[in-house]
């Protein structure tokens, strides 16, 4: 299980999630009365196109609940590096001055176990919360935002013991924060029938203040082409959810981006934001063409000898799959991220 959040100027560092759809339930009805629930957006700032997307936030600060700023880094229990311009006073100040919160994310590249032992040992887990509670103390922030995606089990635990561990220290860390006054937000992959079976989806949802699920990557860099999200697997998804984390705490992530794959190649797919994908398709005058199925927009193109084949997503897309959203009751929004959307997607996302 791991999402990688692939940037084209800096370290990896990406959402993108190892998952299969299974058999899909068809779109839940809703009452033909009821009235859809008000919506809000929260966005992730990426710290390696900072100033594009804080100008961005700020040209929609009127929409914007939420901005995460793509910030810190777990290296161990004990310490936690920022990435570049992480902290940055004006920005954190700007966001302040036009009423949003500020709750930075802390991410982790940990190698295959580190993190699951963390998780499961009563005194690493108490460290690491005295680590993030100090991120938060160093400047006027709204609370945390975990983003942790290596959890997968050490050698010498289970996925039984990971999945306790991690709730466990989820709770405690959320009661430290609300303490201070500050708010405690998750972000998880997808649990579905063959997914997200670490997360313990109603225990993170009794101790946090947000639930966010990153509803993207059904297709990724490192599998076969196709869209990244479609409504049948988020119909899927907030089934699951819903039954599990109240409404109120869910927000579901939402792509602004895409992957550029050479047909036939198992090398892994180039990363491409909307305005990368929509350059790319003018200027190889491909048509543009809406999926049926997904409502994702797609093109193909010659590079050379290679047959390439982008998927992404755009304002159109993210108009279709929010009715699975007001399906299921589910209000709010994460986007991921920043500088990467279609511009077009606010206005879906105000009327969604």
């Amino acid at each position: 299980m791991a999402r990688r959040r692939i940037h084209l100027t800096a370290p990896t560092a990406f959402p993108a999630l190892l998952l299969l759809a299974g058999a899909l339930a068809p779109v839940t009805a809703r009452a033909a009365d009821a009235p859809p629930p008000p919506r809000t957006v929260s966005a992730w700032l990426p710290y390696w196109d900072q100033e594009n997307a804080y100008q961005d936030a700020l040209a929609h600060a009127d929409q914007i609940r939420t901005i995460s700023p793509f910030w810190y880094e777990t290296k161990s229990a004990t310490r936690v590096d920022g990435h570049p311009g992480a902290g940055e006073r004006r920005i954190v100040n700007g966001l302040h001055d036009k009423g949003i919160q500020v709750v930075p994310t802390v991410m982790e590249q940990m190698k295959p176990g580190a993190l699951g032992a963390v998780m499961t040992s009563a005194a690493r887990r108490a460290e690491h919360v005295d680590a993030l509670l100090a991120v938060v103390r160093s400047r006027a922030y709204d609370g945390i935002d975990l983003d942790y995606e290596t959890i997968a089990p050490s050698p010498d635990a289970t996925y039984r013991a990971v999945r306790a561990g991690y709730a466990d220290f989820v709770t405690d860390l959320c009661a430290r924060l609300h303490e201070l006054g500050k708010q405690c937000f998750v972000t998880v992959t997808p649990k579905t029938r063959t997914s997200g079976r670490v997360w313990d989806y109603e225990r993170l949802g009794a101790a946090a203040d947000r639930v966010r699920i990153m509803g993207y990557n059904l297709h990724w860099a490192e599998g076969a082409p196709g869209p990244l999200s479609t409504p049948q697997w988020y119909d899927e998804i907030l089934a699951t959810a819903t039954a599990q984390v109240p409404r109120a705490k869910l927000e579901m992530g939402l792509p602004a981006y895409g992957w550029n794959w050479a047909v036939g190649d198992k090398g892994r797919a180039r990363h491409v934001t909307w305005k990368d994908a929509e350059a790319l398709r003018r200027k190889e005058k491909a048509p543009y063409t809406l999926d049926p199925d997904s409502s994702t927009p797609h093109f193909t193109y010659r590079d050379g000898t290679t047959r390439r084949t982008v998927w992404y997503q755009d304002a159109r897309g993210t108009a279709a799959h929010l009715t699975v959203l007001r399906a299921h009751d589910v209000p709010h929004t994460v986007l991921w991220a920043l500088g990467f959307e279609d511009p077009a997607v606010w206005k879906a996302l105000a009327e969604g």
